[in-house]
């Protein structure tokens, strides 16, 4: 593995790049981008997938999102979709310069929001040949509907008219205010996932103090509440994908919602047991994911042969 950078834009992204056992500078490879969680950065659950693709032999690429982790971007600590979207086009532009990729077969791999990041880029960004997501999230829809997607759209008018308040509060100097991805103190009436969110991105785990546990409120809930991971996915993605969840998932809906709207060729993969935190780092099911990621991408992403004379 090796610190990279690259740009979006203005902004100076960093990444980790992992090279496969036996890795040929004067070789070709496929490459796989893998798009973090929301809160989440680059040396928790995408670089372990990361580093377990690399192994089955691709070029992988984990990186912080804009705003987030060690990229720059000001203000840090922005959750903006279409940026966060935007990441992931740059960092195709990155492995497309890298002399040993072959840059007709890069993949995209997104795990929670990621996935549906990964997703969102994929069907507007054509130089991904083939997209799986793990324990999916849309999070817009979640910001809308609640963790379990039970509540109407208009739910969130409530939090928008907060948000409006602080943004115009902090225009005339108030301090900023943050909201937490999970939460800090949860009690029993938190999902089960988002309480084993707190067991990982909060204790030694899988902390790091890079995912602090923290967005800009006024300023990401806008900007979230909106968007749409999904949408037209069932006439831009063309595409085949493969979506991996877990049974017991309280955000299963985001992935069976996504396989019911998907038209290209797809495969959704539901494993019993499995909740929405299992996929990020425990070995039973991280393990179930690569094995499931492995023949599909090998499938789709496969090293042309050399043009014959």
């Amino acid at each position: 593995m090796e610190a990279v950078t690259f740009p979006n834009g203005p902004v100076a992204m960093a990444g980790n790049l992992y090279l496969p056992a036996g890795f040929d500078p004067q070789g070709s490879y496929a490459a796989i981008v893998v798009v973090h969680p929301g809160g989440g950065v680059k040396e928790q659950a995408a670089g372990l997938y990361a580093s377990k693709m690399a192994e089955q032999g691709y070029v992988t690429l984990a990186f912080d999102a804009s705003h987030q982790g060690d990229s720059g971007g000001e203000p840090h600590f922005l959750e903006d979709p279409a940026t966060r979207v935007e990441d992931v086009r740059a960092a195709v532009d990155y492995v497309q310069t890298l002399d040993y990729v072959d840059a007709d077969l890069i993949g995209a791999l997104g795990i929670c929001a990621g996935g549906g990041y990964a997703v969102n880029a994929t069907m507007t960004d054509h130089r991904i040949k083939a997209v799986t997501t793990v324990s999916a999230v849309n999070i817009g829809a979640s910001a809308r509907q609640g963790w379990y997607g039970s509540e109407l759209d208009s739910a969130a008018v409530p939090t928008l008219d907060a948000a409006a308040r602080q943004r115009t509060a902090e225009a005339r100097g108030a301090e900023v205010a943050y909201a937490p991805y999970v939460p800090p103190e949860p009690d029993e009436n938190t999902p089960r996932d988002l309480v084993e969110a707190g067991d990982y991105y909060l204790t030694p785990r899988a902390q790091h103090p890079n995912a602090q546990n923290k967005m800009l409120f006024a300023r990401s809930i806008s900007k979230m509440v909106a968007f749409d991971a999904f949408h037209l996915v069932e006439d831009l993605l063309t595409q085949p994908i493969l979506m991996v969840a877990g049974g017991d998932a309280g955000s299963l809906w985001h992935t069976t919602r996504l396989h019911g709207s998907v038209t290209s060729p797809k495969k959704l993969v539901v494993v019993e047991g499995g909740t929405h935190m299992d996929f990020y780092d425990v070995p039973k099911y991280v393990d179930r994911a690569i094995e499931e990621a492995t023949p599909f991408f090998k499938e789709h992403l496969t090293v042309k042969p050399a043009d014959q004379d």
